[in-house]
């Protein structure tokens, strides 16, 4: 077992008690806790640009609607929160972690070593190829409100996992370390930041992911194009694992959706002078945008046969990187040092609604 390192101000950090408010507000901005189909919901709002997000934090803290202008560009699918209670699916803005996506086999590896998952902890899922799939905190109810504030320039909900608390958790990924994820509301634009803080005495691999789905209502999909600023196509197996192969994006820039189907992995990303890079899908005049920040390597982008969606991933490493890490075939897995932490967000900004 890899140990703590809870010291000095860890230890006054785990132990302080913190008092949340229901409700936070200002003239514009707002943040509340509220109960929807005898579930707690945590609503955010913007109303001068008439948006409001409402995520659940019980279920994985899973972001089930963002609604702008009155119009939700989430799939239905994703919620009342009641359904989401009952599936635990990994349906609106979920996280996936310790690993996003698919893994090769019921192992992987870290610093040189190999762990073995326990299928009989039942707390992970499995893909149609019965690999390990999205992590082990799809539905989790770990997570916790630990601040709740609205000003004049935003509204912000932190929430926190602490997943060194949780045997089942740890026996399947023995590194101790807590999840913080920040939500902001500002300008109509919502950031998700992610600070993973590393408690154990070895590095700890980030392989950590989003998997927002999104939906446009003033068109259908086949009208729907697609900019995804990527340089790099990862080759993948029948089983949808990434090889460790390359190849070029050759598609049109942006892609007309019509007829099209993916479930690809993108890397070699273009970021801007900001150090962001933004994707996007495009209706006939909405347009909804996801904003990455440079610990964001990696874009999965999912848009099956008969879907009137489109998920764009945010990704902090490529499908099965623990593993290809080990092979030398992937290089660019990031790490928490003993002790360090790990910070990175990223931005859903709708516009044309």
């Amino acid at each position: 077992m890899i140990g703590f390192r809870l010291i000095g101000y860890r230890r006054a950090w785990l132990a302080m008690v913190l008092a949340v408010p229901v409700t936070a507000g200002a003239a514009n901005y707002s943040a509340r806790r509220t109960t929807v189909d005898t579930v707690e919901v945590v609503v955010m709002a913007d109303a001068a640009r008439a948006t409001e997000v409402s995520f659940v934090p019980s279920l994985g803290n899973v972001i089930y609607e963002i609604k702008v202008k009155g119009k939700n560009i989430l799939p239905e699918a994703a919620g009342p929160p009641v359904k989401l209670n009952e599936r635990k699916s990994l349906t609106g803005i979920p996280f996936m972690g310790p690993w996003a996506n698919r893994l090769d086999q019921n192992a992987y590896y870290a610093n040189g070593k190999k762990y073995i998952l326990n299928p009989d902890i039942k707390n992970f899922g499995i893909d149609q190829f019965q690999h390990p799939l999205h992590g082990l905190l799809s539905g989790s109810s770990a997570w916790k409100v630990v601040s709740l504030t609205a000003n004049a320039q935003s509204a912000a909900v932190t929430t926190r996992l602490e997943f060194w608390k949780y045997p089942d958790l740890m026996a399947q990924f023995p590194f101790a370390h807590t999840i913080e994820l920040t939500y902001r509301l500002r300008d109509g634009v919502l950031e998700v930041e992610t600070v993973l803080r590393n408690l154990s005495n070895d590095p700890m691999p980030v392989s950590i992911g989003f998997h927002p789905c999104f939906q446009l209502s003033d068109s259908p999909r086949d009208q729907w194009k697609l900019h995804l600023p990527a340089r790099d196509q990862m080759v993948l197996s029948p089983q949808l694992l990434p090889t460790g192969e390359r190849k070029p994006v050759t598609f049109a820039d942006p892609l007309p959706l019509a007829g099209v189907v993916l479930d690809d992995v993108f890397t070699n990303l273009v970021f801007g002078a900001d150090g962001r890079s933004e994707t996007w899908v495009e209706g006939a005049k909405q347009r909804v945008t996801v904003v990455s920040g440079p610990k964001f390597k990696t874009a999965v982008v999912y848009v099956a046969k008969g879907m009137n969606s489109a998920c764009i991933e945010p990704m902090a490493a490529i499908t099965d990187a623990l593993n290809l890490s080990q092979t030398g075939l992937y290089k660019e897995l990031q790490s928490v040092a003993p002790g360090g932490e790990w910070r990175e967000s990223f931005w859903v900004r709708p516009s044309g609604f």
